[in-house]
């Protein structure tokens, strides 16, 4: 003879009253790597920008200040590495709610003089290079996936005609 199932167990498996917290639990892990990838991309968006825009504007400064003739008298823009480090410095510690994570490794400033038919000839143009090292301080999460992201490294270039001073 078989005795009937305890009421109460029967009960019990077929409440589902806390399924949706346990899914919940399950799914949270997966929720939170993509939400910090997200949030670590645009980050790393935001911080390439702003190194852009600060070799841009360093490359825009040695224009400025470079004679127009220095192709024809010679001369040499090594001598602005410092204040042009300082321009990219500048435009990645800038006043952000987020720090970038970039550091920059060289600032390397060339001058190359382009003959031509032109209204001056040879024409001066600068050009700011800046190599550059992204890290990622949500990297943790990317090696719970498996992948392991640590820094990143980004050359960066701009060329300005020179203007002169």
């Amino acid at each position: 003879m078989t005795r009937p199932p305890n009421p109460g167990l029967r009960r019990f498996l077929r409440d589902d009253r806390g399924a949706a917290l346990v899914e919940f639990a399950l799914s949270l892990p997966l929720i939170l790597v993509v939400f910090a990838t997200v949030i670590e991309g645009g980050r790393m968006m935001w911080s390439y920008q702003t190194a852009a825009a600060g070799v841009r504007d360093a490359a825009r400064y040695l224009a400025r200040v470079v004679p127009s003739d220095i192709c024809t008298t010679g001369g040499s823009v090594a001598g602005h590495t410092s204040r042009l480090t300082d321009i990219v410095r500048q435009s990645i510690n800038g006043d952000t709610l987020l720090p970038g994570g970039i550091s920059i490794e060289t600032v390397t400033p060339a001058l190359r003089c382009v003959a031509g038919d032109y209204r001056v000839s040879p024409v001066p143009i600068v050009t700011v290079t800046a190599t550059l090292t992204v890290t990622f301080p949500f990297a943790g999460i990317f090696d719970l996936a498996g992948d392991e992201l640590n820094s990143l490294t980004a050359i960066i270039a701009d060329e300005n005609r020179v203007y002169g001073s």
